[in-house]
C-alpha cells in the first residue's frame, strides 16, 4: 500500500486553484494500475488584474478522472482529463499525459534518495471559450519537461522538489513551475503540505490592452500553498480530502479550492 499511496494526484486538478506538481515521488511498481475520481470547488473572492487585487470573484465546481500505469519499477505513465461547471455549463478542459522516469536511486541505512524526469503533453479536446473571467483555461497545447528529488526516511516521511518548464504552441506565454512538497506516507495513512509557484515569461495584463483582449496572451504567475489526507478503506480503495489556497500572483483568482475524491488500486499481473 505504501507504494501507491502517493499517487493522490492531485496532479488531477490542472486548474489555477488547485495543484501541486504534475508528477510525483512515488512510482505505482511494474503491472500495477492506480485510478482516482474526484470532485471539489473554488470559493475565490478576489482576481489579480496584473498584480493587483480587485473584488472580482467567482465559484468554480471542477472535478477530474486519472489513471497511472507502471509499466515497470522505475517507470510510469498517467493521464487525466479535468472537467469544470462554469456558468452553469459542464465542460471539459485539456486532457494531458505524462512519462516518469526513475534515473538514479540509492539507498542509506534510514533512508533513500531518488532523482527522476519526466515529459508530459496536453491539449484541449472541448472548444471552450477563452475571453471571460469564467473561462476554464487558456485553450493551449503545452509540452512540459519535469525533473525531480525526492527523498524518503524509512519512518514514511519525505521531502520533494521539482520543477521544469512548460512550452506553450500558442501565443500562451510560457512558464517556468516549481513545487516543494513534505508529508508521511504510511500503510494506513497519507498526508502531506505543498507549495507551488508559477512563472510566465512575458505576456499582456488584463484591461491593460483595449477590447477584446486575446486572453491566450495573458501571463499567469501565482503562489500557492495547500495539502492532502488520504485514508485507505482496504487493501485497495481509499478516499482523500484536500486543501488548496492561492496566496498572490498575476492575473490569477485569489482564494481557496476543496477538493475529495476516491482512489482504487489493481494490479494486472
Amino acid at each position: 500500500m505504501k507504494k501507491n499511496v502517493g499517487l493522490l494526484f492531485l496532479l488531477l486538478f490542472s486548474t489555477e486553484g488547485i495543484s501541486q506538481g504534475k508528477i510525483d515521488g512515488f512510482y505505482r511498481g511494474s503491472g500495477n494500475i492506480s485510478t482516482s475520481f474526484g470532485l471539489g470547488f473554488e470559493d475565490t473572492p478576489n482576481y489579480f488584474i496584473g498584480t493587483e487585487r480587485s473584488d472580482i470573484g467567482r465559484t468554480l465546481f471542477f472535478g477530474s478522472a486519472y489513471v497511472a500505469y507502471g509499466i515497470t519499477p522505475d517507470f510510469d505513465v498517467n493521464a487525466s482529463l479535468p472537467f469544470f461547471m462554469s456558468n452553469e455549463k459542464l465542460r471539459t478542459q485539456d486532457v494531458s499525459f505524462f512519462l516518469k522516469y526513475r534515473l538514479y536511486k540509492i539507498e542509506f541505512e534510514n533512508s533513500k534518495l531518488e532523482i527522476s524526469s519526466g515529459l508530459g503533453f496536453s491539449t484541449p479536446i472541448s472548444d471552450y471559450e477563452t475571453g471571460g473571467l469564467n473561462d476554464i483555461g487558456q485553450k493551449a497545447t503545452i509540452l512540459e519537461t519535469k525533473w525531480m528529488i525526492h527523498y524518503q526516511w524509512n519512518t514514511g516521511w519525505f521531502l520533494t522538489f521539482q520543477s521544469g518548464f512548460s512550452f506553450k504552441l500558442e501565443e500562451v506565454p510560457n512558464s517556468l513551475p516549481i513545487t516543494f512538497k513534505a508529508g508521511r506516507a504510511l500503510s494506513n495513512w497519507y498526508y502531506d503540505v505543498w507549495y507551488d509557484y508559477q512563472k510566465s515569461f512575458g505576456g499582456i495584463d488584463y484591461r491593460e490592452t483595449p477590447p477584446p483582449q486575446n486572453f491566450k496572451e495573458i501571463g499567469v504567475d501565482y503562489h500557492k500553498a495547500g495539502g492532502t489526507l488520504y485514508r485507505p478503506l482496504g487493501q485497495d480503495f481509499g478516499i482523500y480530502a484536500s486543501f488548496s489556497y492561492t496566496i498572490s500572483g498575476r492575473n490569477v483568482f485569489q482564494g481557496a479550492g476543496y477538493g475529495i475524491g476516491l482512489v482504487y488500486d489493481f494490479s494486472l499481473k
